[in-house]
């Protein structure tokens, strides 16, 4: 064995037995647990960051450990490989999208090997390539037959320069990104999935994943946002009534004005005679459509002339144009109550409308209402018969009123929208939906899949090469000329089922094979983000319900435990090029090697929490190391070991096995269970520092010698897989480490001998004793009042009594 620890030429060596033996390769094997291990994959930008690093080395532990647990491990790794970056990309190197994305797969791959990840590559798979994006599309199509596909008029943000749609974070104070021509409203087909329809599972469901954290499952709540209330109707003369939902009936004797959006057809009429309004209306075109903007947003309006009629007190309520109510939520309308909601509060108090209380806490006390508006709940007043109730009581009368005259009725609603798939850009799957010339919308027959997205294209940086081209929307449907859609899916919808591909990559006549997808999943660890908390872990639900109804798998949820890993820090912020405070992975591999590099990611900091990135700690991290293999190399030049005789051994060889087993117990406890690997990293840190004091003077010294560095190497062996395995081989195994069983406790190792008993006198130490383990409170008590220092200290004085807990403590009471 090379006394000299050389990284570069271990991992390589390693990594080589590993592709040679096709170590990571896995099939089904029903008589085998599997387990199923998923990273997020990654976009191929062009080179893995830190933060990919650290979300793949955690991965590659957790399957490793799991297959020394003795299970069948998939571990696969792929490329969510369409998106708008790539375009921006490719606009800017001058270059086709598709050959950017390949150019970076094979880089990044490249990079992951060198990490030494244990991935199935057979499964690999990019979501750009037609073989995957044809079984999305034809799963689209079974959705638009089963009625859970529609096409509708929907708002998006538009650059009338640019003659393209804009995602949100794509306009800057209300400018589009790339040319600065303001951004309009505007009102396009779009496509949509009723995710609505599985509103009630997805929220009950989340009881069901004990493996997620309690935040990410309070996001998803949050967004899917399920309220009860009231929907009712406030008449205008001539026009038809005007639908409002409100979770808060008891506040319906405060309304002062309605409100609606500047795209509700009551503000197109009246926009339609008077400049004012239209002036308006055209301003709220320019408004972003998130809702995060419309919380924090100026809030403007406009009245509009009409009057409505409350549908209890029958008085008289302004119809407003409010620039925060938007046509894609609800029924485009609100009733503004402005002493008990801050938004319509600001709104009244900006145009003078009136703030009339209706509820009083229900202790009674005075409220304030001339800085912000008063939001619990209480009791009602100034509301005519239902003056006194409870705001639960009047949710119920008022509820029941309005249904007894057909003015309103409850109702169950949801913060959760339908899916908008349609993305007008280029570089995405195309949509398998068609339009022949009489309107009538058909989806692309199975045998014409997949509608393949043309790669030898110029970007242009302003429209979809498809869109430009109009020769390649013409198309035929059953003999009739029919146009293909030129809007692509969003991105989301290649993300929301990888993880079901991997099961069977290969599968050219099935979207997925049911015998696999079944064996492999649900995927039981998957890891990355808490960013994805929301929108791709709730798209994949989702989808996985999408998948299971149309009897492609069986589990009702895609993943049994979350894992969300902190960021990487340096210098206290997230690393990001913008700050120059990136780090970039290959030079560390370079430099110390990929184990190093792993090592210190796992030992800086437990998975869920940000890890600083810390020179000093990499070189730590890199020291350890070439310790760990001095000691073997200096254990292995004495030649070849007897068999563990565990009679043969000394205290001191006793003592080491101990703390052996100790550490297996502990480091085990922690890759299970607890999940903390930086703590069962030091815990086999300080099992090489007993290593390095013990002195074997016998071939039984050398024996548990053997046992301890053994076990030091295939704890490490998930995190520092490279050294492991040529460690492994100087240790005299014939086998790779990959294939060694996790350590087993030997309970008999743990019994001590002797254990250390702490003597007090009056409270204070005077000694520590070793004593028989086996020591009873007698002989407990007699020892301790026979040691030299004790006696010092109850000399002349009368022991009044002694409290002795056994194996721990005894304590003198002396006066």
């Amino acid at each position: 064995m090379d006394a000299q620890y050389r990284p570069e030429q271990i991992e390589a060596q390693a990594q080589s037995f590993w592709e040679d033996n096709q170590s990571f390769k896995v099939t089904e094997k029903p008589g085998q647990e599997k387990f199923y291990c998923l990273s997020m994959f990654p976009y191929p930008s062009g080179r893995l960051h830190m933060g990919h690093v650290r979300n793949y080395t955690i991965g590659d532990v957790v399957s490793r450990y799991q297959r020394m647990l003795g299970k069948n491990v998939l571990q696969p790794m792929g490329w969510d490989a369409f998106g708008l970056p790539a375009e921006n990309a490719a606009i800017k190197n001058k270059v086709a999208p598709a050959k950017w994305t390949f150019e970076n797969i094979d880089y990044m791959k490249g990079q992951l090997k060198r990490l030494g990840f244990g991935y199935d590559w057979d499964r690999e798979l990019a979501t750009c390539t037609p073989e995957y994006y044809r079984w999305e599309q034809w799963f689209f199509t079974k959705l638009y037959e089963k009625g859970l596909v529609y096409r509708k008029q929907s708002t998006v943000n538009w650059c009338p320069h640019d003659m393209t749609v804009l995602a949100n974070e794509q306009v800057i104070d209300g400018c589009c990104w790339r040319c600065d021509t303001p951004v309009e409203q505007k009102n396009i087909p779009q496509w949509f999935i009723k995710i609505t329809d599985y509103a009630d599972e997805l929220l009950n469901d989340l009881d069901q994943l004990d493996g997620w954290p309690e935040q990410v499952k309070t996001m998803q709540r949050n967004w899917i946002g399920r309220s009860e209330g009231v929907e009712l109707t406030f008449a205008i003369e001539g026009e038809d009534p005007l639908r409002v939902y409100t979770t808060r009936p008891d506040t319906l004797m405060g309304v002062s004005y309605v409100a609606v959006a500047a795209g509700h057809p009551l503000a197109q009429k009246a926009a339609a005679g008077n400049a004012d309004i239209a002036a308006f209306v055209e301003e709220c075109q320019h408004t972003k459509v998130a809702e995060a903007d419309m919380a924090t947003m100026e809030k403007k309006g406009i009245a509009t002339g009409l009057t409505a009629t409350h549908p209890i007190s029958g008085e008289p309520v302004p119809v407003w144009i409010a620039n925060f109510v938007l046509m894609s939520y609800g029924t485009g309308a609100v009733m503004a109550v402005p002493a008990h909601d801050q938004r319509d509060f600001e709104f009244a108090q900006k145009y003078d409308l009136p703030i009339n209380q209706v509820i009083e806490p229900a202790n009674g006390e005075t409220i304030d209402l001339g800085n912000q508006a008063f939001t619990e709940k209480g009791t009602l007043v100034n509301s005519g018969e239902f003056s006194g109730k409870t705001s639960a009581e009047a949710f119920d009368a008022i509820a029941a009123w309005l249904t007894e005259r057909n003015l309103g009725e409850k109702k169950v609603n949801y913060r959760l929208r339908d899916w908008g798939v349609s993305r007008q850009r280029y570089w995405g799957a195309p949509i398998p939906m068609v339009e022949t010339e009489d309107g009538e919308l058909h989806p692309t027959p199975a045998d014409q899949l997949p509608v393949i997205l043309p790669t030898d294209v110029e970007m242009d940086g302003v429209n979809s090469p498809i869109k430009a081209d109009p020769e390649w929307a013409r198309t035929t449907f059953n003999g009739q000329p029919a146009l293909r859609e030129t809007d692509t899916f969003d991105t989301f919808m290649e993300s929301s089922w990888y993880y079901a591909r991997y099961c069977c990559p290969q599968n050219d006549q099935a979207m997925l094979d049911p015998a696999a997808a079944n064996y492999w999943l649900p995927v039981d660890q998957y890891i990355g983000g808490i960013e994805h908390a929301i929108l791709h872990l709730l798209y994949s639900r989702f989808f996985h319900k999408l998948l299971r109804d149309s009897g492609l798998v069986e589990s009702d949820e895609p993943f049994k435990q979350l894992l969300c890993q902190g960021m990487v820090l340096k210098d206290g912020a997230k690393m990001s090029k913008s700050k120059g405070n990136t780090v970039d992975p290959q030079t560390m591999i370079e430099e110390y090697g990929a184990d190093t590099v792993r090592l210190f990611m796992m030992f800086a900091a437990p998975p869920e929490q940000s890890l600083e990135w810390n020179d000093a700690g990499v070189e730590g991290a890199h020291r350890f190391i070439k310790r760990l293999w001095r000691q073997v190399a200096d254990h292995v030049s004495g030649g070849a070991c007897i068999a563990l005789d565990k009679a043969a051994l000394d205290d001191a060889g006793k003592g080491l096995r101990r703390k052996t087993h100790e550490t297996i117990q502990k480091v085990s406890d922690d890759y299970g269970r607890r999940a903390t690997f930086n703590t069962a990293i030091a815990a086999v840190m300080e099992l090489v520092n007993e290593i390095s004091k013990f002195e074997a003077g016998d071939d039984a010294g050398r024996a548990v010698r053997q046992e301890a560095l053994e076990a030091a190497v295939l704890l490490l062996s998930p995190i520092i897989p490279h050294a492991a395995h040529s460690l492994w081989q100087a240790l005299g195994h014939a086998d790779p480490a990959l294939d060694a069983t996790w350590p087993q406790v030997d309970e008999s190792a743990l019994v001590k001998d002797t254990v250390e008993l702490v003597v007090q006198v009056n409270g204070k130490v005077r000694a520590k004793l070793a004593v028989p383990a086996s020591a009873d409170k007698a002989a407990l008590e007699a020892l301790a009042l026979e040691e030299e220092n004790v006696q010092r200290f109850i000399d002349g004085k009368t022991v009044r009594k002694v409290i002795v807990v056994p194996g721990k403590l005894v304590n003198i009471v002396a006066n």
